[in-house]
């Protein structure tokens, strides 16, 4: 399986350490029944030394103490191999995460991924911890001891052999009860995180709207599945326990009333003999039964174990849909052309076309808006550009190379993207404006001109420790507006060569909108920008502005001449400003 590939080289050398400690450990356990059959004989014979039966004791207790050292070295190694394992599959993980593009993002939920990073992962972990000390030991043990009682009493045998079965009845029963519910508790794991997060992201409007109580049915009715689910599953494997525990006592009964018939009717010289090797019977028995035991507790973790390791294989082997290139157009002879050449879009859930033969062209140092009605497709046409998503078909260029052959690394080094929604790291304020690597040192002058170019300034120095304030997780410490600001102000520390703004100015006052435009306009002059906005007073001094209508452009030029000949247009002007002030 792919997720083997987690094991590091060493740890391999560790578990065949673990092999030969485990092996070594079952021949001490099973070579203590012999020094207490020895001792037995000595006791009941006449003529038994002390000396021999202290040596023999002697022996047996050596036997029990290279047995605890060998099981504790054991732990220890299969508890350092377990935690490398999960370590380096939770990189794997995250790794693999961040190679995802949108589209196979949406197929996991956020809740789904984090359920898969921690619980699904502890799973397996706690399989291979069991698994190098139970696992091992419990076949080498079981056929060891078998071997040590082929030759006694077939009675005792036949008797042992029977309690084995029956054991193995109440296992299988219990597995197949149990197993299905085990398969679905991961995914009812999904759905409790699911709803506790969103309910913890808005617990804001949880509140506004007094939804307390059906956010906690919510919670209820979700909790009560995967509880009702668990208890199956635990009072299943409850059973199984006491069930082996009574196969257990019934095959020392057996033995031992076997044993007194054999006894009660063997000759005066045999009895005593008979009865010490009755006793070592007993004890192999019960390491046979034991090691049975052992298997069971394995197979209690192992359908579970199996359902998570199979889910994190879903992510190590989905494949991301866009592959990256090989040119790296950092230092090509063109900066900040943008150019779509009959792009198409459909989202891979979506039957119908997102974007429709999208054509046109930003160059160096222009400003280009895009406006429509919600959901036309705005944001997802910007979202083509650093190359979130590929286009269905069409092209999408920038400098002159199609961005299917540019390194991302290199595409994006271009690019200051402020997305439709603010987003704020836990940290501090610099760490955010200087936040990513685009190839160049971002110093605390750029941090502090950019800042300043997006009206940040004003707000940030009000704070008494300045740009190293702390920023909670996700900004929550900011207004809408004020993360707005830090995010431009993030982009505009690059220094980039083409700059997206997605409906980047809406939580702003038409003031500050107007002094962020003003100032970009002049700080960022040779940079591309493309603007996404809704208001129109954001976007009239663009150079040309793109109208959107159901994913087709129906429109394209600049304020005036839209004006004049997009009824588009003109319907989202009038319906904001006045027509003296839409002309």
């Amino acid at each position: 399986m792919n997720i083997l590939k987690s094991i590091r080289k060493k740890s391999w050398g560790l578990i065949l350490l673990c092999v030969a400690l485990v092996a070594f450990q079952v021949w001490l356990d099973l070579k203590s029944p012999d020094y207490m059959q020895e001792i037995t004989l000595l006791v009941t014979t006449a003529g038994g030394k002390m000396s021999d039966i202290m040596l023999a004791g002697g022996k047996m207790l050596l036997c029990c103490l290279g047995s605890l050292l060998a099981a504790v070295i054991v732990a220890v190694i299969a508890s350092r191999i377990s935690s490398d394992f999960s370590a380096d599959l939770r990189e794997r993980i995250y790794d693999k995460v961040q190679s995802f593009s949108m589209r196979e993002m949406g197929q996991f939920s956020t809740s789904s991924l984090i359920t898969r990073s921690t619980n699904d992962i502890t799973q397996v972990q706690m399989l291979i911890v069991m698994g190098l000390q139970v696992m091992l030991r419990a076949p080498i043990m079981a056929v060891w001891a078998i071997t040590k009682i082929a030759g006694s009493n077939s009675s005792w045998t036949l008797s042992t052999g029977i309690c084995v079965a029956v054991m193995l009845v109440v296992v299988i029963f219990c597995l197949v009860m149990a197993t299905p519910k085990f398969k679905s508790l991961q995914k009812l794991t999904d759905d409790l995180n699911r709803v506790t997060r969103e309910n913890l992201t808005g617990i804001r409007v949880v509140r506004a709207y007094n939804a307390e109580d059906y956010q906690e049915n919510k919670f209820d009715g979700v909790n009560n599945i995967l509880t009702n689910t668990h208890l199956f599953a635990s009072r299943v494997m409850a059973f199984m326990m006491p069930s082996i525990q009574l196969t257990m006592q019934g095959s020392a009964l057996a033995i031992y009333w076997i044993g007194a018939y054999l006894i009660n009717n063997a000759d005066m010289t045999e009895k005593m003999p008979l009865f010490a090797e009755m006793a070592v019977f007993t004890q192999y028995s019960m390491q046979v039964i034991m090691s049975f035991m052992m298997l069971v507790m394995i197979f209690m973790i192992l359908p579970r174990a199996f359902v998570s390791a199979r889910r994190i294989n879903e992510v190590l082997n989905t494949e991301s849909s866009i592959v990256d290139g090989t040119k790296d157009i950092s230092d090509t002879d063109k900066r900040g052309e943008i150019e779509f050449r009959n792009v198409c879009f459909r989202y891979s859930d979506s039957e119908n076309d997102v974007l429709h033969n999208i054509s046109f062209s930003a160059h160096k140092g222009e400003t280009v808006a895009i406006i429509g009605a919600t959901g036309c497709g705005k944001s997802t046409l910007v979202n083509l550009i650093p190359r979130f998503y590929d286009p269905t078909e069409g092209e999408v260029l920038v400098d002159g190379v199609n961005i299917r052959e540019c390194t991302e690394y290199s595409l994006r080094n271009k690019i200051g993207y402020v997305s439709q929604k603010a987003v704020l790291f836990s940290g501090t304020i610099n760490s955010n404006v200087g936040y990513g690597d685009n190839g160049k040192k971002i110093t605390a002058d750029d941090i502090a001109e950019a800042v300043n170019t997006a009206q940040a300034s004003e707000f940030v120095d009000s704070l008494s420790e300045g740009t190293e304030a702390y920023v909670a997780q996700g900004g929550t410490n900011f207004s809408g507006g004020q993360k707005q600001r830090l995010s431009i102000a993030r982009a505009v520390a690059r220094n980039a060569e083409i700059f997206i703004f997605d409906d980047s100015f809406s939580a702003l006052d038409y003031a500050t909108d107007r002094k962020l435009r003003t100032v970009l306009k002049d700080t960022c002059r040779d940079a591309t920008k493309i603007i996404v906005a809704q208001r129109i007073g954001t976007i009239r001094d663009a150079d040309r502005i793109i109208v959107l209508e159901d994913g087709k452009i129906a429109g394209l030029g600049t304020h005036d001449e839209l004006m004049q000949n997009c009824e588009v247009y003109q319907q989202i002007a009038y319906s904001q400003l006045s027509k003296e002030e839409a002309v």
